[in-house]
């Protein structure tokens, strides 16, 4: 009689067998994970986002629902754990000072991880991304690298990466007795992309999914210029010593291990930054 269990037999074929072992890993593996008891309690992680960073996080049609790839993705990381996801829209430079302050659990609003960042909280990372440069399709200016912005105005959401590398970017500039950069810093990433389409600032630079999304919704209105640089994970960040890192980790493991975090990645057109490790505080610079 040939050997037969209930993960694999002849009738199941490898294939189905293939699936149903990964299904029940994943299965076992969630199961397995222990979340702080406050929060089993309160039934819910209320998770943080700056709702203006399409196609990560961004309100729907209804003008209110905050909706994307950082919403997919959190909401299966908080079923994984037992709990809903209940999103707040927040600006962004706020987020981590309210996540010191205990206002919200975690958030997932395309935090680049940085060493200086993973002082004040704990990030668990589950994406890769790049900045890219983007312009008017019509008389743009040609941007391949942070040195061609001198004498450039430059328009960024405040509290990024971008924020932070423009400003540095001005200073060398001038250092090297150049035109600066004229630095234009709005409080969300709608006004950094007005101010291009108006005509107040000649280059954007956003995460490389964000800016790809801005282009493609633009209907012709932008364009990409040059290359993504300093491509570096993304990650959730959480509040310290709030034992979460380690259960949310575990369950970014999980979507990765039953299919669901590719799914959702092709959903919205960001496969490419798609990780197979995810570490708590990889930070290297």
């Amino acid at each position: 009689m040939p050997f037969t269990n209930r993960l694999f037999s002849p009738r199941l074929g490898v294939a189905a067998a293939c699936l149903t072992l990964a299904a029940t890993l994943a299965g076992s593996a969630s199961a397995a994970i222990v979340l702080p008891a406050k929060y089993k309690q309160q039934g819910h992680l209320t998770i943080a986002a700056d709702a203006t960073y399409a196609p990560m996080e961004f309100i729907a049609k209804d003008g209110k629902t905050v909706i994307g790839a950082d919403v997919d993705l959190g909401e299966a990381i908080a079923r994984k754990l037992g709990v809903t996801a209940q999103f707040v829209n927040a600006g962004f430079d706020t987020i981590i000072p309210a996540l010191q302050s205990g206002k919200y659990d975690m958030s997932m609003s395309s935090f680049t991880i940085t060493k200086k960042r993973e002082e004040v909280v704990d990030f668990v990372s589950y994406l890769t991304a790049g900045t890219s440069f983007y312009v008017k399709a019509q008389g743009g200016p040609a941007v391949g690298a942070l040195d061609n912005l001198c004498g450039m105005s430059v328009a960024v959401e405040k509290g990024t990466v971008q924020a932070d590398d423009a400003a540095k970017q001005n200073k060398a500039c001038v250092a090297a007795g150049k035109k600066g950069v004229d630095v234009q810093v709005y409080p969300d990433q709608n006004g950094a992309n007005l101010a291009i389409a108006s005509g107040r600032a000649q280059v954007g630079m956003a995460d490389s999914p964000v800016a790809a999304w801005i282009v493609k919704e633009s209907r012709g209105q932008f364009k990409l210029t040059g290359k993504p640089y300093n491509s570096a994970p993304y990650g959730i960040a959480i509040p310290k010593n709030s034992g979460l890192a380690e259960p949310v980790l575990q369950a970014v493991k999980a979507i990765m291990a039953d299919g669901e975090y590719a799914k959702i990645l092709k959903k919205w057109g960001i496969e490419q930054g798609a990780i197979t490790t995810p570490q708590i505080n990889p930070a290297v610079q």
